[in-house]
């Protein structure tokens, strides 16, 4: 059995963790990539390259972030893509997500408010096309680092569109677009009812589920639930055999298939 090279993963350190517990590590290393204008191009770009100077033994996993809503130009066999928009709706779809429910969440809370994970589906919607939006039309709206107690429900979850836009608006210091005239697009976008697992960002469903940990359906303080901690305990929560079910696994075994002489899955 050949060396597999490289297997390149995005988003850095918490994706090649991640990964690196399924793949045979005696076959083949994982990587990643980082630099402008995002992780991804680079990866890309570094995929192009090896397969131009006919590198055998690579294999480049992404997010798919919006691709599947959209006409992708950058495919290749060696190129393969999140089932989800990204690793952590991949995380937040699985049972790993109800371990976390009932080790921070309060049971009585839980059985009023209802199925968690279809809530943080219908809030993460808005953000997720809206940032979708601001891709279309170039708007290079700013979204990490917004504080989103500004623009959520504390008792149902639901998203104030408006107070969203405007927290977006300052964050990213364009207070010129209309917030109206935002709306009605985003509005536009959502009418054409997209796959919610494609369009929603995982990092904005675990601000939420953080969100409502806190008072929703939880009695934590914000520093016990915080974002990055709830990604590390849903990465920990996530076994083996939920990646066997995902289409990407499935990915990799076709590749392996085609690919004989080199060996991904342990």
């Amino acid at each position: 059995m050949a060396y597999l090279e490289y297997l390149i993963t995005v988003e850095g350190t918490s994706d090649k963790v991640f990964y690196e517990r399924f793949v045979n590590r005696e076959a083949c290393e994982v990587v990643t990539v980082s630099g402008k204008p995002s992780s991804k191009i680079r990866v890309i770009e570094v995929l192009d390259k090896l397969e131009k100077s006919s590198f055998q033994g690579i294999l480049a996993i992404v997010d798919a972030d919006f691709d599947r809503l959209e006409t992708s130009s950058h495919n290749s066999p060696n190129l393969l893509r999140t089932d989800t928009h990204d690793l952590e709706t991949i995380l937040i779809k699985s049972f790993a997500l109800d371990k976390i429910i009932a080790e921070f969440g309060s049971p009585e809370k839980i059985a009023k408010f209802g199925d968690v994970r279809k809530v943080l589906l219908q809030a993460g919607l808005s953000i997720g096309y809206l940032l979708w939006v601001s891709r279309l039309d170039g708007l290079n709206l700013t979204f990490s680092g917004i504080t989103f107690s500004k623009f959520i429900n504390e008792q149902t979850l639901c998203i104030d569109e408006i107070k969203l836009i405007q927290e977006v608006k300052n964050k990213s210091q364009t207070l010129s677009l209309d917030n109206k005239n935002l709306q009605q697009r985003l509005i536009k976008q959502k009418s054409n009812d997209h796959d919610p697992w494609q369009v929603c960002c995982g990092h904005h469903l675990v601000e939420i589920l953080s969100f409502g940990l806190r008072k929703t359906i939880g009695s934590f303080k914000p520093t016990d639930i915080e974002p990055n901690s709830l990604e590390r305990n849903l990465r920990l929560a996530y076994e083996e055999v939920y990646f066997h079910e995902t289409q990407l696994y499935l990915d990799i075994r076709v590749w392996e298939s085609n690919n004989q002489e080199f060996k991904v899955i342990g």
